[in-house]
């Protein structure tokens, strides 16, 4: 099917898992239409479809439990459990088994596609070989998360020019419509268990974000406590595109939960999923970082290397199949990664063009 059946099939599917929100579904379609990264990062559904026909010899690699919906912008920072500031993945709603080189494919064609729309200023290769470098890197070392303390003073420079202003990001929150409809009592049960009180009273209003989950409900609650704003957000769960793909499958398991447990990682211990809702704390230090926000002098290839070493750490979570990896990866020669990236750039750049003339 085209990517028109595709999103069709997709859609109807997932309205058999969750409510979906109408007007925001209609704005995903106009995103996907502006960009090929919009496209990408709006279309994993499509991803699992094509990328075995694309990359059959990738598809036969050691699996782990993944990210799945991987990217360039799907990473940011929060605050673990002693208060230190951490970057790295930052959104799972897609986990599940994957082989290893799905996330890697995704991630380096992301960085394919920023490259051309002038997101990120280097030569493709450069940029696929920075993700490649970065996770072997990783791997060979078991991992370390990226607390942004001592440590990696420039990943922490880059992550603080997007988190400077607290203004404007409340600005931003108590713009939020007030939502007026009828609120699932699950959410609202949700939300309120990740409140620092019982009984706070707090406003409850409706957010558009991201483009993969746009379409989903997403509440945030917005508070005073103690001298200071707050805001938690529950956003709802489904099974991962891969369940729509393989119907009828016999599990359709969220492993939002397994992965952030397993994975090399510092927490953020305000995340925590609640029946079919993944609830956080939004803060100004709790956010995804687009690289719109990174400005000059942005050590992007040091960047990527830490994209490529941030994925080891997640699929370091899947701890039997390290060695397994490391063997695989040096079997792979020359610039395979190049390769499928380029495959699934073009196919992907072909689908954005079919949806761009069908939605005119």
């Amino acid at each position: 099917m085209n990517i028109i059946k595709a999103t069709k099939t997709y859609e109807a599917w997932l309205a058999q898992q969750t409510p979906i929100v109408a007007p925001d579904l209609k704005i995903k379609h106009q995103e996907m239409a502006k960009s090929a990264f919009s496209f990408l990062r709006a279309t994993f559904y499509r991803w699992v479809q094509v990328w075995p026909e694309v990359c059959p010899d990738s598809c036969k690699a050691p699996r782990v439990l993944g990210v799945g919906d991987l990217h360039v912008e799907n990473f940011g920072t929060w605050r673990d459990s002693d208060g230190r500031l951490v970057w790295g993945i930052n959104d799972f709603d897609e986990a599940d088994h994957y082989p290893y080189t799905s996330d890697l494919v995704r991630l380096a064609t992301s960085s394919l596609v920023a490259a051309r729309e002038d997101r990120l200023a280097m030569r493709p290769k450069d940029a696929v070989d920075a993700v490649l470098q970065g996770y072997r890197n990783g791997l060979q070392a078991g991992g370390r998360p990226y607390v942004l303390a001592e440590d990696h003073s420039w990943l922490r420079q880059i992550a603080e020019s997007k988190l400077r202003d607290p203004v404007q990001f409340w600005r931003r929150m108590d713009e939020l419509p007030t939502e007026k409809g009828k609120v699932p009592k699950s959410a609202r049960q949700a939300i309120e268990q990740l409140l620092p009180e019982s009984g706070l009273k707090y406003r409850l209003a409706r957010r558009r974000a991201g483009l993969g989950s746009l379409g989903r409900m997403r509440f945030v609650a917005i508070a005073n406590w103690r001298g200071g704003r707050l805001a938690r957000e529950a956003k709802a769960l489904t099974a991962p595109a891969t369940c729509w793909l393989d119907q009828p499958r016999e599990s359709a398991e969220i492993l939002y939960p397994a992965l952030l447990t397993r994975a090399v990682r510092c927490p953020d211990p305000y995340v925590r999923p609640c029946g079919n809702w993944i609830v956080r704390r939004l803060s100004p230090h709790c956010s995804r970082i687009e690289l719109v926000s990174l400005g000059p002098g942005r050590a992007e290839l040091r960047l990527l290397k830490a994209m490529g070493w941030e994925t080891a750490n997640i699929h370091l979570g899947s701890e039997r199949q390290r060695e397994k990896i490391l063997k695989d990866l040096t079997r792979r020669k020359g610039n395979w990664l190049m390769r499928a990236s380029e495959a699934m750039l073009c196919v992907l750049e072909k689908d954005w063009r079919t949806w761009k003339k069908a939605l005119r």
